[in-house]
């Protein structure tokens, strides 16, 4: 049986996850870190179904209750990165461990606001960075830092001290919550700005005290849907990624939909787009 793997658990990613176990084509796996724009909703009532408001939170736990009826595989944890393996199949690091699928969908939303540090917009390209696995090459021996608190922080700061002569993790005034790498440095002082002519050159914190880098790698909460696209090659439309009409994205086996892939932003689009994606991972699977 083909393992399949849904990373969110919206409105998209438990609609695809409905229609691929029912296909009986695969073993379907959903994981979440909990976490959904739907949540956030207070009331809805322009969705097909319902005759009187529901509210976000309710409908969502409906979701899940359809999936777990179903017998969808449903953790709660997060996609650390992906990568392709040489028989083409996806490894997913999470924080449950490494696991390996056959297809991939990413559900997980429109893409997090970066931090508002004066500076790093300036420096996108020039020093900022928002992939370790795509950038941590060009800066080989050379200190950089990691913006972030959490597990994925740890995550891209492991991927960088391959390389970087030194990796700090930068918390910009937040406790720490992940696991610390061996030999990275971890610091909690609020950040101040960014600061280099042409390209990054230090970090400026609140305190007055600086930190020379070369790069400066973000890695705010968990990693965002174009994160993990990206650590694939997958093409991106700015924010977005990338999909053609039946939610394939430019790597074979890599799917897409909802928030993430941009228009209507929407439960009704994100259902569709969910119930289209495995269709067409169900095709996938059979040739």
């Amino acid at each position: 049986m083909k393992q399949a793997l849904i990373i969110g658990a919206g409105p998209a990613g438990i609609s695809a996850a409905l229609y691929l176990t029912r296909s009986r084509e695969a073993d379907v796996t959903v994981i979440s870190s909990g976490s959904s724009a739907l949540l956030k909703a207070e009331k809805i009532e322009n969705y097909y179904g319902f005759a009187e408001p529901i509210s976000g939170a309710e409908l969502y736990e409906n979701g899940l209750r359809a999936a777990a009826r179903l017998g969808v595989r449903m953790l709660e944890g997060e996609v650390l990165g992906l990568q392709i393996l040489p028989d083409m199949r996806f490894q997913a690091d999470t924080t449950l461990g490494l696991q390996v699928y056959d297809a991939v969908m990413i559900a997980t939303g429109s893409t997090r606001k970066a931090p508002k540090i004066e500076g790093l917009k300036s420096f996108e390209g020039k020093g900022v960075s928002y992939c370790a696995v795509c950038d941590a090459f060009f800066y080989r021996g050379k200190p950089v830092v990691v913006i972030g608190s959490g597990e994925y922080a740890a995550h891209e700061a492991a991927v960088l001290k391959a390389t970087a002569s030194s990796v700090t993790i930068l918390t910009d005034g937040l406790p720490f919550t992940g696991s610390l790498p061996e030999g990275v440095s971890l610091s909690d002082t609020k950040i101040r700005c960014i600061e280099g002519e042409r390209s990054v050159e230090a970090v400026v914190f609140e305190d007055g005290s600086r930190l020379e880098t070369a790069g400066v790698f973000v890695a705010i909460g968990t990693a965002g849907s174009t994160d993990l696209a990206k650590k694939v090659g997958a093409v991106l439309d700015g924010n977005y990624i990338m999909v053609d009409r039946t939610m394939a994205t430019s790597i074979p086996g890599l799917f897409a939909g909802g928030d993430c892939v941009g228009g209507l932003l929407q439960v009704a689009k994100a259902v569709s787009d969910g119930a289209v994606a495995a269709l067409s991972i169900t095709q996938f699977f059979r040739k």
